[in-house]
């Protein structure tokens, strides 16, 4: 009895474990949603709504799809940060306070992105070779 109850609170955790990689993912893909959406990036949008759901999908090239749209995502914070750096330069406000929280949104979405290069849980579910 006791040897079950181990087995079970080892899957547990180990199914637990595996959902805390998948949220920021997710969460990397919602604020781009949320990005494109006020920018009525549409097509954006919707592309952005299907990296949660790809993830269902547990072949190697979802992953390296999502990986991807994840690092180009940080790349559009990274332009979004200077044009709004620049909007506010040019009107004499304040700036680095736009340039600290939207750096971070960048980072934290091309670390979400790396997950899957850097998580050896991601690679053996998603069977990325090393």
């Amino acid at each position: 009895m006791l040897k079950e109850n181990d087995k079970n609170i080892s899957t547990f955790r180990k199914i637990a474990c595996n959902t805390l990689l998948f949220f920021p993912v997710v969460l990397s893909a919602l604020l781009l949603v949320a990005h494109f959406k006020k920018a009525g990036l549409i097509p954006l949008v919707i592309l952005s709504l299907l990296i949660p759901l790809a993830l269902f999908i547990k072949k190697n090239m979802v992953a390296k799809i999502v990986q991807i749209m994840l690092i180009l995502g940080a790349i559009e914070w990274i332009r979004t940060t200077i044009v709004i750096i620049n909007k506010r330069l040019a009107n004499g406000e304040d700036w680095i306070r736009v340039a600290i929280i939207l750096g971070t949104v960048a980072v934290f979405t091309f670390c979400s992105g790396m997950l899957f290069s850097w998580s050896r849980s991601l690679k053996k579910i998603y069977d990325i070779e090393k």
